[in-house]
């Protein structure tokens, strides 16, 4: 009989958050800029340079921590991993190994399974630890000079790392997981999380064990998975490696290994160590951290509203469906817009329809993300109220609303300056409609003969005409008046 696999996962989230500066030094923590820049002697680790805790990270990280359900740690402290890469350049990073800042929490995530009653299933992930450390450089490899090269600009930016609980036991619930805690970290601007400048980033435990086994298997560790679709690809391509391995009698081996998207495998990197390995040992240059309740209370009374709350929110408040909150709210960006536009007088029916139409479609065809979106609420409800008084029909509004995603251009003025105000001159349009029957008499006939499609013929003509400047409404209306 043919053995049957569970696989067990846990993740060990990296986010850098989104401090000016560094950790532990005055530098700037801005993506990019020249190599070697945003460097000093504290974050290229000469000797005799001593860090000093930047108080905002600590904010940040009891924030999460508070969000995530976590426990505070009142009394923690500072530690040094010791390990030699040349992206280190103390030798050491300073991390949290003995008592991290944050302890046994847990998010919640919607598995998609549907039970009696249609409530869908939710299942608890755990959280064993979040803890603040440092980020170490980048390597550049060079090929064509055949050698490496380090940019220390990264080095030194504050992380904190979410260790979760082997909990999840597929690739969706670790990609629900992710977006959770993604989500929770964008609401509370504790980071930007975007995965592809490495602001977010996952590396995945995995392990198979038989099904109805209760011990784990050996784990693995992969890194380098710089997107949602990376870590699906390559929790899938592991499990089956393991499993396969296993069943031609050999043995998993604790390792971590690199994932090669364009070559959809993974290959070992280095042989997993323990903590031993590391020689940890609390940092001599760093006092530790004591957390007083006033603290703490000053954190909780700046926690935003989270994405489960907002949800509930807008299901009482405003009248959209369920599947528009569920969008709106998954981007902290989109539902600061709906909010706001909103505010300024637009009924949220209104505005949740261009978000949810216009705006994703452009989204999807310019591949970009909802946090991407650059047009203001105050001229989103600008063309909703050019709209709502019928000052243009929904076709030039359209082509108006195009115009504002790509470059916020104020409506009012655009529509003025293009001429594309409606024609509400009643003769005007009779006229028009008049001409169009004089010139198309066969649809006129096909109409009289019993075609009613031959009528949006009619109004198409009419709308060219008038060069999309009417009401298709009133057109349609003189058309049939017209015809009988």
């Amino acid at each position: 009989m043919a053995k049957i696999y569970e696989t067990v996962i846990g993740l060990e989230v990296h986010v850098e958050l989104a401090t000016r500066t560094k950790i532990f030094c005055g530098c700037s923590t801005a993506f990019g800029g020249r190599p070697n820049s945003h460097t000093c002697p504290v974050c290229v680790g000469m000797p005799g340079t001593l860090p000093v805790l930047n108080r905002k990270v600590l904010e940040y990280a009891v924030a999460v921590g508070l969000a995530t359900n976590c426990s505070i740690t009142r009394y923690c402290k500072f530690d040094r991993k010791n390990y030699f890469y040349p992206d280190n350049p103390q030798n050491y990073q300073i991390s949290q190994l003995y008592l991290p800042i944050c302890r046994d929490g847990y998010v919640e995530i919607d598995t998609g399974e549907d039970f009696e009653g249609g409530m869908s299933g939710k299942k608890r992930i755990g959280i064993h630890e979040i803890h603040m450390e440092e980020d170490a450089g980048k390597l550049i490899h060079d090929q064509q000079g055949d050698c490496t090269l380090i940019d220390y600009n990264r080095s030194g930016v504050p992380l904190i790392e979410i260790v979760s609980q082997p909990d999840m036991r597929s690739a969706e619930e670790v990609i629900a997981c992710l977006e959770k805690l993604r989500l929770i970290i964008q609401y509370l601007g504790a980071s930007d999380c975007k995965l592809q400048e490495g602001s977010m980033r996952a590396d995945v435990n995995l392990s198979v064990r038989e099904v109805g086994t209760d011990s784990f298997g050996t784990r693995t560790e992969m890194k380098n998975l710089n997107s949602f679709r990376s870590v699906a690809r390559a929790i899938e391509g592991e499990r089956e490696r393991q499993i396969a391995l296993l069943e031609a009698g050999g043995t998993v081996v604790q390792e971590t290994r690199r994932w090669d998207e364009a070559k959809e495998i993974s290959y070992p990197m280095r042989s997993k160590e323990d903590a031993q390995d590391y020689r940890y040992f609390p940092d001599p240059d760093l006092t530790p951290i004591s957390i007083e309740e006033e603290f703490l209370e000053e954190i909780r009374s700046r926690q935003p509203e989270l994405p489960t709350e907002k949800m509930q929110r807008y299901k009482s408040e405003f009248d959209i469906p369920d599947y528009d909150i569920e969008i709106i709210t998954g981007s902290k960006h989109m539902a600061d817009l709906f909010e706001a536009t909103v505010a300024l007088g637009a009924p949220p029916k209104k505005v949740s329809n261009w978000l949810m139409g216009e705006t994703l479609r452009l989204l999807k065809e310019k591949e970009l993300d909802p946090d991407d979106i650059r047009f203001s609420p105050e001229n989103l409800a600008k063309l909703i109220a050019l709209t709502e008084r019928k000052a243009i029909n929904s076709t030039v509004a359209k082509g108006v609303f195009e115009k504002l995603f790509d470059k916020n251009v104020d409506p009012e003025q655009y529509v003025e300056e293009h001429g594309l105000k409606m024609v509400d001159d009643r003769e005007a349009l009779r006229r028009a409609v008049e001409k169009v029957i004089a010139a198309n008499p066969q649809s006129v006939e096909d109409y009289r003969g019993g075609k009613e499609r031959a009528v949006g013929y009619l109004v198409g003509q009419t709308m060219k005409a008038m060069k999309g400047k009417a009401d298709p409404v009133i057109v349609n209306g003189l058309l049939k008046e017209l015809l009988h």
